[in-house]
């Protein structure tokens, strides 16, 4: 397996709290359908609550969210968001958001207090996900978060627990 990158440099989308994972991250009818291609999903990404995003949006770019980010039960924007390489820093998000996340592949910081202080669109962001490093270089602003658990870096490198699963398999036989 080549070096897995940890850290991303690219633009903040920043976006406030209670934003939910139906409608909020994704449009609800690809949940509803339960679509898990990332081609259809990903230009669908935030199309309800920023409809530039996705035309604006480049790989290493960093969501940064408040509060109770991604609410509801299922992982369909996370997908997306994995597979279009950008990362995702909250202040908080539900445990089963949070598990959707990791099982999608997707890096993220989840429990970030006052993240949202730190940034605006549009700053330039490098997050290291593996040490909780946040740096912010359009305001010179760092901060250190929780990073990501050692027992669960695994499935983020494979690109989730479908392909960590699969490899685990493989090297069982």
């Amino acid at each position: 397996m080549s070096e897995f990158a940890w850290t991303l440099r690219g633009r903040c989308y920043l976006l406030g709290d209670d934003i939910p994972h139906a409608d909020g991250v994704i449009p609800q009818q690809f949940i509803i359908d339960r679509e898990t291609d990332p081609k259809v999903l990903i230009p669908h990404l935030f199309q309800l609550t920023d409809p530039e995003f996705i035309k604006t949006c480049q790989r290493g770019d960093i969501i940064v969210a408040g509060k109770n980010f991604g609410v509801g039960q299922k992982s369909t924007g996370y997908i997306a968001m994995q597979a279009l390489g950008i990362g995702l820093v909250c202040e908080s998000m539900p445990t089963q958001g949070y598990r959707g996340a990791i099982n999608a592949g997707l890096l993220v910081l989840h429990q970030c207090p006052a993240v949202t202080s730190l940034c605006q669109t549009g700053d330039q962001l490098e997050v290291n996900f593996l040490s909780g490093f946040f740096m912010n270089h359009t305001q010179n602003v760092t901060a250190n978060f929780p990073a990501v658990p050692p027992s669960l870096k695994d499935i983020i490198q494979h690109g989730g627990e479908e392909q960590f699963l699969k490899h685990w398999w493989q090297t069982q036989n």
